[in-house]
Parts: C-alpha cells; structure tokens; sequence
C-alpha cells in the first residue's frame, strides 16, 4: 500500500495524493459511492495533477481507487438534479470537468492507471486517458451512457475507437455492457492483468523502472507517440525533433554511456 507520509488531499479528503521515491500517486477516496466523481471531485482530481505536474521529483504517477471495489464507477448521479439536470447545466458540468481531464491528457510525464474492480463511465475517461493501463483480474469496465440517456463525449469516444476500434466501441456504447477484465485485455482496453493481491506491487514495480530512466528519453517517447496518433498534416515534427536533440546534447546521455562503459547503474537527473 501506499505511503501516505507526504500525503496531501482534495476535495474534503475524497481526493488524496502522495509522493514516494519519485512515483506519485493520486487516489479516488469516495468508497461508500464507488469512488463516483462529484464535480468537486473531478477539480480536486486537477489540483492534484497540477501539483504533481510542477513537482520536478515526480517521474511517473500512478493513478488509484480507494476501497477494493472500484477505480472509478462514474459520475456521481445523486448530483445530477443539481449538476446535469438540462442541457445548459450539463454543458457547464462538461466544460468544467473536461479541464481537468485535458490535464490528464496533457500531462508531460507517464502516467499508470492502476484498476482493481469497477471502471465505468467517467472512470474508463480516467483510464483511457492514462498511458498505461494495470488491471486485476476481476476487474469490469463498461459505458452505460445508453442505459443513462446522456450522450458520452468526443473526446471519450475518440480514445475509445483509438484503443478498441469502432466495432468494438458500437458494440459497448450501443447496448452499455460490461466486460470483464480478460475480455478487455484481449480487445486491447488494457496492457497488463494480475491477482489482485499482485496489482499494487507489479503496478509498483513498473513505475520505479520507469522513474529510473532517463526522464528527457521518455518524454521523447511520450511527445513522439502523441504525433504518431495524429493524422500526418497535425503532426509536429519540428517537436520531435527539438525533444531527440535535447537528448542527445543531455547530461543523462553522457552519464548513460559511462555507466554502460562502467557496467553500473545509470543515475539520471532528467537534464
């Protein structure tokens, strides 16, 4: 389990984040709903991106549910009545909750969506927008916008098709099932699956080896898949071609071939 030492919350606690050694964690902390989010939820959700984006020890962050039960189950519907209740209503709720997720999706270092039990709705959002996805086994994950009548939004629905194509994306969206976690695995909604008494600590294991390497490799990495995704006439060469140069002229470059020539383990400083 997590460290909770340098722990910091949001959103009157629902919201937690904590950093250990490099690997920030936020966790969705609303177990008696499912970790559903409130909106105050999703901008507790931005505050604390925001500082682990400014954190210059953070390398990676993991993303978590509190409880066992879910990720995240969705929206929180007992506010709909306040929240979602008519259209100008609903686009507010959209407007205000889509900047934090664009944060997540902006967000310049990896990020890991670890996934014990419920991922529905706005939590497969959450998830989807998360470079890599760690789930149990066990684990379900569904959109039932259908069985709501609410219309799930582009920016959901275009990182679905990415992840799953668009049969598999008409097939969830039109009949709002569930599937289960070797079903998600084999269409591709997630990269890995383990016992659930396994998930924290493989999802720990895989964000240390990533803090470890070279941070301006990574987002080299991370700046250059982004383009891959975009159509041709969107892509940004010149940024991938500024980020391989920063890397080539580093100090992490220097230090990773002398400590190969060395036969050592490489201390990178993401400079």
């Amino acid at each position: 389990m997590p460290d909770t030492s340098s722990e910091k919350s949001y959103a009157d606690g629902k919201i937690l984040k904590h950093v250990t050694d490099g690997v920030g964690v936020i966790t969705f902390n609303n177990p008696d709903k499912r970790n559903a989010m409130s909106l105050e939820m999703w901008e507790g959700f931005g505050g604390a991106l925001t500082a682990l984006r400014d954190d210059e020890t953070v390398r990676v962050v993991i993303l978590r549910g509190a409880g066992g039960q879910a990720f995240v189950s969705g929206a929180d519907i007992s506010q709909f009545e306040k929240t979602r209740h008519n259209a100008a209503a609903s686009e507010e709720y959209a407007k205000r909750s889509a900047a934090q997720r664009a944060l997540l999706a902006d967000f310049p270092k990896p990020t890991i969506a670890c996934i014990e039990g419920f991922c529905l709705g706005g939590g497969m959002q959450i998830a989807m927008l998360a470079d890599i996805r760690l789930a149990a086994h066990g684990s379900q994950f569904g959109i039932p916008a259908a069985r709501l009548g609410i219309a799930y939004g582009y920016d959901g629905l275009k990182h679905l098709v990415s992840l799953v194509g668009p049969s598999w994306a008409r097939l969830l969206m039109y009949t709002g099932m569930r599937i289960e976690s070797a079903e998600a695995l084999r269409i591709g909604l997630v990269e890995r699956l383990f016992p659930i008494d396994e998930l924290w600590g493989e999802t720990m294991t895989i964000a240390q080896a990533i803090s470890e390497n070279a941070p301006l490799a990574i987002k080299a990495a991370k700046i250059t898949i982004a383009q891959v995704l975009k159509d041709e006439s969107q892509r940004d060469m010149d940024a991938i071609k500024a980020i391989g140069h920063a890397c080539m002229d580093s100090a992490d470059f220097r230090e990773g071939r002398q400590a190969f020539m060395e036969k050592r383990k490489p201390k990178f400083q993401g400079k």
